[in-house]
């Protein structure tokens, strides 16, 4: 990684692959897309719809579909003006093509999880795409597998939400910006076009955060390289001259049509409430302390995020070479301003993972590596063991709490888990491995660390199939909402939605599984009046407000009849809660 030319493009040949079909190995981007079907479809059908973020986005996609309105967010009866429509306008193309095809319907969640899973497609064979002009093509493939395969994309590919896509957009976008930056004068017209379209496309998906990341890595750049020559010459191959009105123009006229249709509530909402709620002004609830996501790391890129702990100090050290700048500019000042930020959520800097996996596979796949610190080495294996541990004894907690017994499929993870902690260290402790660049080498920890991040993303398939398919599907307390829904479909079937109402468990989730007509209503009191205010009505009272439905009960001399119940876990409060079904007795 110290050469003017991309990390390890001259490299000799490194058999780190050689577990991989050498058919598999001349056709790279077939590899990556059957890799990720194989990590991430296991649970993509199965897994019902998620609270919050997933049911509420999956819920307004659905009400733009079945209203026709796709310009204004709604959320049940309320206009929900917090985040722009591009991932809702993607989620109705979804399901209205699965619709037209009859493979798949409005009511079904996984519909609504194909953009995130083409989104989070797009963005590793772009990773790989892209990556090969600063690693060259082996470190590329490596990098590229190593993103399909962390958890935190794994997981953002199961929810129906923003970050797979925007994700997409935003690699795409910094490949184009890295072509411009080493070979500014073969950047076309046509790719500076595509760089900007791609921004505005990332400003409808999440506003601001997808043009924050190339905005940061040009000032930082701009900074580093004042001075030089050519020092700026990427600026102009980006022809921002046309370029920023281009991406304003891409998507400007859904902010115009929003403003107008919401007579300007939508920019109060989303800027002064949203926004503003998450930099600083304490009202957001995912709080975490400036250093978050580099503790929690090991675990949102798990399992290649050691590797990438190894190289960020050879990847400091090599910061003048321009691949290497680039990269390390995508990543730095950007992750300041996520760890600055009071919002904490581990999928904020997914948008840095490419660059961070292929700093992690240019280093791995270098012949002539400097290994770090032996401190830092064993901080960075205590960090793949310690993951792999928490995930199988979360796995073992989970079920003992949740179903009073194990599961199978808990036990073979720890099992699969303790293969894959054995398999990866046994890779670079190969014989003979020695460590490049250094006289004498060091036999442990020397060779084999492309071979490792290879065995990491294709032994996490059955770990991500074990938890994805096995166990989470099966954590039966979890599913409260789907499991209400039917309930009400057993005790009163045809049921209209407006004729049910529910107090106690008000999750978006219960607005996907049984219609957006359901009543969320605040007290036990105002369950009582409901279902008082109608014949056929059918109310769903939580524990907690029992009492209070009983006494309002009683002052209007309602005598409600107990139908049937249904007892799980709410994991977004973290409590278990029981829900009495009730309607008028005869």
């Amino acid at each position: 990684m110290r050469h003017a030319i991309p990390i390890s493009a001259n490299a000799s040949p490194d058999r780190s692959f050689g577990i991989l079909p050498e058919a598999l190995q001349r056709r790279p981007k077939s590899f990556l897309t059957l890799l990720c079907l194989l990590l991430w479809l296991p649970g993509f059908f199965t897994l019902p719809a998620t609270d919050r973020d997933e049911a509420r986005f999956a819920q307004a996609s659905r009400q733009m579909v079945e209203s026709g309105d796709y310009i204004r967010i709604r959320f049940g009866e309320e206009e929900r003006n917090k985040k722009p429509a591009g991932i809702h306008w993607l989620q109705a193309a979804s399901v209205q093509v699965l619709e037209a095809a009859r493979l798949g319907n409005r009511d079904q969640i996984w519909a609504y999880r194909v953009p995130s899973l083409l989104g989070a497609l797009l963005a590793v064979l772009a990773t790989f795409h892209w990556g090969r002009g600063l690693v060259g093509r082996r470190a590329a493939l490596l990098g590229a597998a190593m993103l399909a395969s962390s958890l935190v994309l794994v997981a953002e590919v199961h929810i129906a939400k923003t970050d797979a896509a925007l994700l997409a957009c935003v690699t795409a976008a910094m490949g184009l910006f890295g072509a411009a930056y080493l070979r500014p004068d073969t950047f076309s017209a046509r790719q500076a076009a595509g760089f900007w379209l791609l921004l505005g496309l990332g400003v409808l998906l999440k506003g601001p955060i997808g043009p924050m990341v190339p905005l940061l890595t040009g000032i930082t750049l701009a900074v580093i390289d004042k001075g030089k020559p050519r020092g700026l010459a990427w600026l102009g191959a980006l022809r921002p001259g046309w370029g920023l009105p281009l991406m304003v123009a891409a998507a400007a006229p859904w902010f115009v049509a929003i403003g107008i249709a919401t007579e300007g509530r939508f920019f109060e909402q989303a800027v002064g409430g949203d926004m503003l709620s998450k930099i600083g002004s304490g009202e957001e609830k995912h709080w975490g302390p400036p250093g978050f996501y580099l503790l929690s790391f090991g675990i949102a890129a798990f399992p290649g995020a050691w590797i990438v702990l190894c190289a960020l100090p050879q990847a400091w050290a090599d910061r003048l070479n321009p691949p290497v700048r680039f990269l390390l500019a995508w990543v730095v000042p950007s992750w300041l301003v996520f760890e600055a930020v009071q919002t904490k959520l581990p999928h904020y800097t997914l948008p840095l993972f490419p660059a961070l996996m292929l700093l992690g596979a240019a280093w791995a796949m270098d012949p002539v590596r400097q290994l770090p610190p032996r401190w830092w080495r064993w901080a960075a294996v205590a960090t793949l063991v310690g993951v792999a541990a928490g995930l199988g004894i979360a796995a073992q907690g989970v079920s003992f709490y949740l179903l009073r017994g194990p599961m199978l499929a808990a036990l073979l993870l720890v099992l699969v888990l303790v293969a894959l902690v054995v398999l990866l260290l046994r890779a670079i402790w190969r014989p003979g491995g020695r460590s490049g660049g250094q006289p004498g080498g060091q036999p442990a920890m020397g060779g084999g660390w492309g071979r490792a991040g290879l065995l990491g993303a294709l032994l996490a398939v059955p770990i991500y199939a074990l938890v994805l398919e096995g166990v989470v599907p099966h954590l039966t307390p979890m599913w409260v909402a789907p499991r209400l829904a039917a309930a009400v479909a057993a005790a009163a079937p045809g049921l209209p939605a407006g004729q049910f109402g529910i107090t106690g468990h008000s999750e978006p989730s219960v607005l996907f599984a049984l219609g957006q007509d359901v009543r969320l209503l605040r007290t036990g009191g105002d369950a009582a009046s409901f279902l008082a205010g109608g014949p056929g009505r059918v109310v769903a009272v939580g524990n907690r407000a029992e009492g209070d439905f009983r006494q309002q009960a009683a002052t209007i001399a309602l005598v409600p009849q107990e139908i049937a119940s249904v007892t799980g876990f709410n994991y977004s409060r973290g409590r278990w809660v029981t829900l009495l079904l009730y309607r008028v007795a005869p």
